[in-house]
């Protein structure tokens, strides 16, 4: 979070007409039930949100954005005059349909704050990705009479970004997934009786 605040400050000081990003954040459940952490890990596996053509996640970030930009364009000159971005991020995780055994619900309780850590990650990424892409497009500016090779620059400039996080997601997934990773040791922790 810092390290966005510090990168929102240096935006602000460089070009306040740049600094348009704005974040949306929603959170959706699913229901789930069960008596023991393999009846809900079942749970998970028939109601979770899907992953792929078959397969279906425990939680699951989704996240977008959209662009608004504006143009200046002086002589043959075009130069980036307003770039707003505004990424959309939704959390999907189970949630209890029925109060669990006090045993199970410490354990799920840690489990859920577990997958709550490693989501908020995937939105952390995404915001960081959109604040890099903002920041990299900022002082677009080219000989371009109509706009039209800037705006193609500004595309190339922001899929690049997205490219370097996507990377970035994939790589924090294939940790936290991995054999012995975090996933692995939180399925451990709801599943042992």
């Amino acid at each position: 979070m810092r390290g966005i605040c510090i990168a929102l400050m240096a935006c602000l000081a460089a070009s306040p007409a740049l600094c348009g990003v704005k974040t949306t954040i929603r959170t959706e459940t699913y229901s789930i039930a069960g008596n023991t952490g393999e009846a809900l890990l079942d749970s998970m596996d028939r109601n979770g949100p899907r992953h792929g053509l078959l397969a279906r996640a425990m939680a699951q970030t989704r996240y977008k954005v959209g662009w608004d930009v504006d143009w200046l364009r002086s002589g043959s000159k075009c130069r980036l005059k307003s770039a707003d971005a505004t990424l959309s991020i939704v959390y999907r995780y189970p949630e209890l349909t029925r109060p669990a055994p006090r045993k199970l619900e410490r354990r799920w309780k840690a489990f859920l704050a577990g997958v709550r850590k490693h989501e908020e990650m995937h939105g952390q990424l995404a915001r960081q990705m959109v604040l890099a892409a903002h920041n990299s497009v900022s002082r677009l500016a080219r000989k371009d009479d109509l706009c039209i090779r800037s705006q193609r620059q500004f595309d190339r400039i922001i899929d690049a970004v997205y490219a370097k996080y996507e990377a970035r997601q994939a790589q924090f997934d294939d940790v936290e997934h991995g054999e012995g990773g975090n996933v692995d040791r939180l399925l451990f922790m709801l599943t042992r009786e």
